[in-house]
């Protein structure tokens, strides 16, 4: 009998602790993050009034071995709803090795109209970042990537966003593949995989980065698509030059040393080519996991610990991405073997 009854307990005792994993690390978190949405929603302004007049701004589009996809770039800036003549595009080009130049003088030859100028800076993303920063005129900053293109009313929307509330020091916009591009890839497998890749884009922005939002808890902004205020960006060290999470990095030095707020412009959409590889993905992700440890290392001093899950965003992030991460893994494989074991 007493066999029996702890043989039980045991099998109990198994079962549940398997329950457990996915009702702490994913049951809860998304029933917690789609209350926090809708009330969020709900409660949501409506969309802000066009301001009196349009601030200059300054596009930086920083360039490595992007011919192929520099010009639809630039033009997706000239055809936006902006003002064109509140408009500066500076190209950087930092060490390109094909002919990202040619595709920047059709583009100038195609819109004689756009202010657009180019750069040459030692390689790094960051560095030429800096570089141009440096050599812009605008009132904002907006940084774009030259394999994507943005969606006609983003730069007013974020715009909009930036006069109406004199608070925000900088947002990210929300970053999408482009669908065309998904539809036309051949490779069953790869075409999943990025069909997968949009819906985690979408839910990263339209969901998590929409919470994240609300009490200035931003983890980062996208590098593909953001924008700041002059003045608070020149409070800061700029982008450092000696980690891979250049994008997280200058998140918690607007926040941090210059007392800014980072926000999501949730209707201010940049579109990116969908991932090329299994290969691609893996190095991407990689870099983002090491990049989100450089950073969080350097910003965290001494305050990780569980103690501090609940107080600080920072440690609440890295457990949850990191540690819990782990937890749903091995559910994930555990539970498809464990059907095997009848």
């Amino acid at each position: 009998m007493n066999y029996l009854f702890f043989s039980t307990l045991s099998q109990m005792g198994f079962w549940i602790t398997w329950l457990l994993i996915p009702i702490l690390a994913e049951t809860v978190p998304a029933i917690s993050s789609f209350v926090k949405i809708f009330f969020y929603t709900i409660g949501k302004p409506k969309s802000e009034k066009d301001p009196s007049f349009w601030p200059f701004i300054s596009i930086i589009i920083p360039v490595y071995n992007s011919e192929d996809t520099l010009y639809e770039c630039i033009q997706s800036v000239y055809q936006s709803t902006y003002p064109i003549d509140k408009i500066q595009v500076i190209v950087v080009d930092n060490k390109s090795q094909d002919k990202s130049f040619k595709a920047f003088q059709s583009a100038q030859n195609s819109f004689p109209k756009l202010n657009m100028q180019w750069m040459k800076t030692e390689q790094g993303k960051a560095r030429a970042l800096n570089s141009a920063i440096y050599s812009s005129s605008g009132a904002y900053i907006i940084n774009i990537d030259s394999d994507g293109i943005l969606e006609r009313n983003a730069l007013k929307n974020l715009i909009k966003k930036f006069e109406s509330d004199t608070t925000i020091s900088a947002m990210t916009g929300s970053i999408l593949t482009q669908k065309s591009l998904i539809k036309s890839t051949k490779n069953v497998g790869l075409k999943w995989l990025q069909r997968l890749e949009y819906f985690e884009y979408a839910q990263a922005f339209m969901s998590g980065r929409s919470i994240e939002s609300q009490n200035n808890h931003l983890y980062t902004m996208s590098g593909a698509f953001s924008g700041f205020r002059k003045d608070a960006l020149m409070k800061t060290f700029m982008y450092d030059v000696s980690t891979v999470g250049e994008d997280i990095d200058i998140t918690f030095q607007v926040r941090d040393k210059a007392k800014g707020k980072v926000i999501l412009c949730a209707d201010a959409f940049f579109f990116v080519d969908p991932i090329e590889s299994w290969n691609k993905l893996y190095t991407q992700r990689q870099r983002w996991q090491r990049g989100q440890i450089e950073v969080s290392q350097k910003y965290s001093g001494n305050r990780l610990g569980l103690k501090s899950f609940f107080s600080n965003f920072l440690v609440r992030r890295l457990i949850i991405d990191h540690t819990f991460m782990f937890l749903k893994t091995i559910w994930l494989f555990a539970s498809i073997a464990l059907l095997f074991l009848n």
